[in-house]
């Protein structure tokens, strides 16, 4: 299968999900382990959902995590949430506003999820690898993004 191919499945299947009569709650977590089982690279794969001016941790794969609000503004989530723009940092130990999770984590990247032009959460995922995230993966999770959007 062709790398086109597997994110053209994956979105098939994302689709099914965010279409089916599943709890939200439950289509993010379901997205989550896909999206983790499916890319070697996605160490940690989760949602953060605005609530007023900061994030609160959603579903997610992987290991816990002790920041389950962020500010919006604070470390690589707050960022993307307060830009409303992804963010890829390819080496999270050159940012100067970073929130560690885990001393693993290499690199990162934060997806927002618009809806009707608001912001209302962010994908965010993480890697053991530096420079682990591609255009080819920042496309992609931006329309895995566009797909959820539909469930806010």
């Amino acid at each position: 299968m062709t790398e086109f191919e597997k994110f053209d499945s994956l979105l098939k299947t994302i689709k099914e999900i965010t279409c089916s009569r599943l709890e939200m709650d439950e289509k993010l977590r379901r997205v989550c382990k896909l999206l983790k089982e499916n890319f070697s690279h996605f160490d940690w794969v989760g949602f953060y959902l605005a609530s007023g001016n900061e994030l609160v941790l959603g579903p997610f794969e992987g290991e816990p995590t002790q920041h389950v609000r962020i500010p919006f503004g604070k470390g690589v989530c707050g960022r993307a949430a307060q830009t409303k723009e992804t963010v890829v940092v390819q080496d999270v130990s050159k940012e100067t506003n970073y929130l560690a999770c885990s001393p693993k984590v290499k690199s990162e990247i934060v997806v927002p999820i618009m809806k009707n032009g608001k912001f209302v959460g962010e994908l965010d995922i993480d890697s053991h690898r530096l420079s682990a995230f591609t255009e080819k993966d920042r496309e992609f999770l931006e329309k895995v993004c566009e797909i959820l959007s539909s469930i806010f």
